[in-house]
């Protein structure tokens, strides 16, 4: 008995190629969104970062982890998420400090796209990982609640909270006392709206992968009795 409870407490600490793969895809989405954030885009009168095109495909991925994994896995990714945009943000600094050969014509670039501001690299940390456990908490809350049904319904939910929640904290703590409060406002509810339609529109693809990874790992995850501490490094 006890070593059949040994064993599945080890094969719930395994993690899979599939698990794997959308965790390393998580990263880079996060990474890229940093670095696309340099280029602002605007259409139909509504200004936001390039960092849109790439940014709420990693909600997608956190719903499809909560989903099949449950959250404690979940919270193990939008951990090495926030690790990897941290560590790209200081490895940018020393290369920016180090000093470029007088030959090279680009530092003005370089800086422009890797150099974030601290205020703006602060910003985004702690609007990333307040709505990425956001966006996961309420996943895991409302499967268990509606027990396992409306999928769809409990993806869009969790991504309009998530979202809101980036950008609540991101805008006042990156613009406040640079761009009037009004304005704050308006980017931070243009900015949530605009990613979560993004999930609206690509919610047939998700369900898709989800049902995919269900049968494939044969996983449908229920967080009971799950310690929802962001903190918490366990799995």
């Amino acid at each position: 008995m006890l070593a059949t409870t040994l064993k599945t407490r080890n094969m719930q600490k395994q993690v899979s190629v599939s698990f794997m793969l959308l965790g390393i895809l998580f990263n880079i989405c996060l990474v890229a969104s940093n670095l696309l954030a340099t280029k602002v885009l605007q259409f139909a009168g509504i200004t936001a970062s390039a960092g849109l095109v790439v940014f709420p495909i990693s909600y997608i991925i956190n719903d499809c982890l909560v989903e099949v994994w449950g959250y404690r896995k979940a919270r193990l990714i939008i951990w090495s998420g926030f690790a990897s945009n941290f560590l790209l943000m200081a490895f940018a600094q020393i290369a920016i400090l180090i000093p470029a050969a007088p030959f090279w014509e680009g530092e003005e670039a370089f800086a422009f796209v890797f150099g974030l501001a601290p205020r703006i690299a602060c910003a985004s940390l702690l609007a990333f990982l307040g709505g990425s456990f956001v966006n996961a908490w309420i996943m895991s809350r409302m499967k268990i609640a509606s027990r396992g049904r409306r999928f769809s319904l409990r993806a869009i939910v969790s991504t309009l909270g998530g979202e809101a929640v980036d950008s609540v904290i991101f805008f006042p703590i990156a613009f406040a006392g640079l761009v009037p409060p009004g304005e704050i406002l308006l980017m931070a509810a243009a900015e949530a709206i605009l990613k979560s339609l993004y999930e609206v529109i690509a919610l047939p693809l998700t369900i898709r992968i989800v049902k995919y990874m269900k049968r494939k790992e044969g996983e449908d995850a229920y967080d009971y009795g799950t310690n929802y501490n962001p903190l918490r490094m366990d799995i």
